[in-house]
């Protein structure tokens, strides 16, 4: 696996846990 392709992938981790958090705060 390539950098740019690691890069991608946690950039995405990152974007679906940070909207995982959103969710959890407004569903509160």
């Amino acid at each position: 696996m390539t950098n740019a392709s690691r890069g991608t992938a946690n950039a995405w981790h990152f974007y679906y846990a940070l909207v995982f958090v959103v969710t959890v705060l407004c569903g509160k």
